[in-house]
């Protein structure tokens, strides 16, 4: 593994640490002493992502991450509940086994698992990918949503009237 200062080629582990979907290891150059991470992760066969004009291009883990970032700025989500997502949705691409996906497919993963992540990151995203041309299909958005949180809501109170009583 290359020094991300140095260049050198010379590095030790220091640490390793298993997490969701990579293993983590801290590495220490052998010639400049600098310390940095590597994310070491298992290369899955990933579909390609068949564009709204027709352009494939291969799934991108990172433009994943980066988008669910975009949308959950300034929100209290963790990066590693980011990085839990983009897992998630990583895990569910390669499940389908298909060689190409509709990126309409891949973004309404993305939506499900914003829904349950972050409500203000969901409709952000879902005001950019939908392309709300009008303020109804905002409201709409938001209507759909808030009719979910209470159902859901009604529920849990159900189940916990259920088990108490």
């Amino acid at each position: 593994m290359r020094c991300a200062k140095c260049g050198g080629d010379r590095s030790s582990v220091i640490d390793s640490r298993g997490e969701v979907s990579a293993i983590r290891r801290r590495r220490e150059c052998q010639d400049c002493g600098f310390r940095f991470t590597t994310y070491e992760r298992v290369e899955l066969a990933l579909p390609l992502i068949i564009k709204k004009d027709g352009r494939r291009e291969p799934f991108d883990r990172a433009k994943l991450h980066a988008g669910i970032l975009r949308a959950c700025e300034k929100r209290p989500v963790s990066v590693e509940a980011v990085d839990e997502t983009v897992a998630s949705i990583e895990r569910r691409v390669h499940e389908l086994c298909v060689k190409e996906m509709p990126s309409r497919q891949l973004g309404d993963f993305l939506m499900e698992e914003l829904k349950t992540l972050d409500h203000i990151a969901y409709v952000r995203f879902a005001s950019v990918y939908r392309e709300f041309s009008d303020i109804s299909q905002f409201v709409d958005t938001l209507q759909t949503l808030t009719n979910q949180q209470a159902a859901s809501k009604d529920k849990t109170e159900e189940a916990d009237k259920t088990a108490n009583g």
